[in-house]
């Protein structure tokens, strides 16, 4: 699989909706992580690594105030709304087959405009733009923020606004929270907006500290694999909001800013503390996920610096082990990967994302991706399930104009 949209594609598509020459095509794109689940609103660290697969966005500036979105990918035509009336409740009221998705980049154009940053004849200008994209949809490959983010890029040098990545993911991430109602973390605009080709990106979440650290799979002999399962359960966005909650009630019991702040050797005893204070088994088992999955962090940022890839393939599996068992995030499909990857020889197999659906990665010697891939999707046959879709996992570049 690859990202076969060009830019000259999503110009003929904005020439073909909107009758003009787009001022030019930018690109965000998806993203895997690579370790570090749940841990981005625990104020925690994140491994992700950007896919060649983009989210493309071609745009022209307007001088009427409307905001005109159109998606080759989603039914319904142009979606047209005004920059000077766009409020959180238009993500549902633009509901439906087109507002689905439209609500992603409309309340990109609302942060904007509620930082500040849409002065002058941006205020009034709005835009045109139309939307292509191979980030699969539905796979935990961060689809949306790549929108979100290819928007806020097209719009940042359309208006001349002079965001940098950070504050542009920033931004997105407020259009996510607020807007369309999703609590998600900061990680995944951060990884669209900043992930450079050949690195995984070490974020710190909670002061956005970060670094690019090679990540030479190549060179190693070794694969990423990509692994979506094409199922995504329904239960998803509740018990994402659950967790969360879940975290913070535990980070105000022991007294934390978050937690983060529960050191690995103290683990044992901020979980003694959580059950005396009546919390139940399942906050304890949430908590011992984040904490852990720092540390397992933290351990494959010590193994790449020492170039030793090879060698994180098993703590990529306990973080799974630890996103199934103590944050009951996976599914059957995600832990049928895993299982069977790992039974035809893979170094290491987790899921990644959200959960509950969506793609898992798998690292393996690139001499066994082929064996591995086909144990995997003949372990999916055997159990009823669609095949799966697998591709390696390039670290790539980040958002970009084209």
């Amino acid at each position: 699989m690859t990202d076969e949209h060009g830019p000259e594609q999503a110009a003929a598509g904005f020439r073909e909706v909107y009758g003009a020459e787009p001022a030019g095509v930018w690109a965000a794109p998806g993203r895997v992580n690579l370790i570090g689940e749940h841990t981005d609103y625990n104020d925690g660290f994140v491994m992700p690594l950007a896919l060649p697969h983009t989210c493309l966005a071609a745009a022209a500036p307007r001088t009427d105030g409307v905001l005109r979105l159109h998606s080759a990918g989603a039914p319904g035509g142009v979606v047209e709304l005004r920059v000077a009336e766009l409020a959180p409740v238009a993500g549902a009221a633009t509901g439906g087959d087109r507002g689905g998705w439209a609500a992603y980049p409309a309340g990109v154009v609302w942060a904007l405009r509620e930082a500040g940053l849409l002065a002058g004849a941006a205020a009034a200008g709005g835009a045109d733009l139309h939307y292509e994209s191979t980030v699969p949809t539905g796979a935990g490959l961060s689809s949306s923020a790549a929108l979100e983010v290819a928007t806020a890029t097209a719009l940042n040098e359309l208006y001349g606004l002079g965001l940098d990545p950070q504050r542009l993911a920033r931004l997105c991430q407020r259009a996510e929270n607020v807007f369309v109602g999703v609590p998600c973390g900061i990680m995944d605009q951060m990884a669209s907006a900043c992930c450079t080709e050949g690195h995984a990106l070490f974020l710190d979440t909670r002061d956005l500290t970060q670094r690019q650290v090679p990540f030479d799979l190549a060179a190693r002999g070794l694969r990423l694999l990509v692994v979506d399962t094409r199922v995504k359960h329904a239960l998803g966005d509740g018990a994402y909001a659950g967790r969360r909650a879940a975290c913070e009630s535990a980070a105000r019991t022991l007294q934390v800013r978050a937690l983060r702040d529960v050191p690995i050797e103290e683990l044992d005893a901020a979980l003694a503390r959580l059950a005396r204070a009546g919390a139940d088994e399942t906050v304890v088992r949430r908590v011992r996920h984040v904490v852990t999955e720092d540390h397992r962090v933290e351990q494959v940022i010590g193994r790449l610096d020492a170039g030793d890839i090879r060698s994180i393939g098993p703590l990529l599996t306990a973080g799974h082990a630890s996103c199934r068992d103590d944050f009951e995030v996976s599914c059957a499909e995600l832990d049928l990967v895993v299982e069977s990857a790992n039974e035809a020889g893979a170094l290491g197999a987790r899921m990644t994302g959200g959960g509950f659906g969506g793609s898992a990665i798998v690292l393996v010697a690139e001499a066994d991706a082929e064996a591995v891939s086909k144990a995997v999707t003949e372990a999916f046959g055997g159990a009823g399930h669609r095949a799966p879709r697998i591709f390696p996992a390039v670290p790539s570049a980040g958002a970009r104009r084209l």
